[in-house]
């Protein structure tokens, strides 16, 4: 377990730098074929890493308003309160803020860039839906991405689908207000035809790409959380039994969102519905027959 988070903080950085190497070399073509006006390859450079800088600071609270998340204490939120309160003193982890969602579909995810710095968000839905050592079994599930700093990479891969999605609009909208016009000498037909290229690949391929570091990420950082939690409560079946009932009444949220998905404990958007291609969560009956084979273990 203490290889897999330094695992993660080494992904953070990695992701980090490639980032800024393929926002470097897009806005380095950018500049090339619009004319050699490298003005655009720094504004590229120097906003990516303005973006980066931001995104570690402020990913966190983007999700939290995005889910539409509200604070809660020890008074409004007793039973929650309490079962986080005993995990953190268990494994002597930092108390996490706490968020509650007015949603009825059963829910939960973890957000910030260290144990320090952190907080857990959960459904009404939950709350109705789990018993308390079912409860108990999700919030270690969230405690153990705290833990396992997997908060951390995901904050940043959710960075990352954001602001792909917002280069390649910027791309696109260049390609169609004659950013490509490398000269008025005749190679600048091609030009303006290659900038048009590249700006509808960039559109298009993009996104495909940071959505597969996201589900490839995203679906091995739920295996360490289940077995994160399985450890500190001690009882896997709990945990199993949790997951057994988010698929069974799981059910999409009102306000899903497509670049924090990977976030949540099940599937925000349609988990009755066909697989998608790039899917953020491993399939549930897998997840449960790790945990029983960790129950066996014990």
């Amino acid at each position: 377990m203490y290889s897999a988070i330094a695992r993660n903080k080494r992904n953070t950085w990695f992701i980090l730098i490639g980032f800024m190497l393929l926002l470097g070399a897009l806005g380095a073509l950018a500049g090339w074929l619009a004319s050699g006006n490298w003005w655009i390859t720094a504004f590229i450079l120097i906003g990516a890493g303005g973006y980066a800088a931001v995104q570690y600071f402020c990913a966190d609270r983007e999700a939290l308003a995005l889910s539409g998340a509200f604070e809660v204490t020890n008074q409004t939120a007793p039973r929650y309160h309490r079962l986080v309160e005993n995990l953190c003193i268990a494994t002597g982890t930092p108390m996490p803020k706490l968020f509650v969602v007015e949603d009825a579909a059963p829910n939960a995810f973890a957000t910030g860039r260290d144990p320090d710095h952190a907080a857990i968000t959960v459904t009404t839905g939950l709350f109705e839906t789990m018993t308390d050592r079912e409860l108990e079994g999700v919030l270690a599930h969230e405690l153990g991405h705290i833990r396992n700093y997997d908060i951390r990479v995901a904050m940043i891969v959710f960075g990352l689908v954001v602001a792909v999605g917002l280069v390649a609009d910027i791309m696109l909208r260049m390609t169609f207000f004659g950013g490509g016009r490398r000269s008025n000498n005749s190679g600048g037909g091609q030009a303006q035809l290659l900038f048009l290229v590249f700006g509808i690949v960039a559109a298009i391929i993009a996104p495909l790409l940071a959505g597969i570091v996201q589900a490839a990420i995203s679906r091995q950082r739920e295996y360490l959380a289940d077995a994160t939690s399985a450890l500190t409560t001690r009882d896997p079946d709990g945990l199993a039994s949790a997951l057994a009932k988010l698929q069974e009444q799981g059910r999409p949220l009102r306000k899903a969102n497509t670049s924090m998905a990977h976030l949540w404990i099940a599937d925000p958007l349609r988990p009755n519905a066909l697989a998608r291609l790039f899917s953020t969560h491993p399939p549930i009956p897998d997840r449960i027959e790790r945990l029983h084979r960790i129950g066996g273990s014990f």
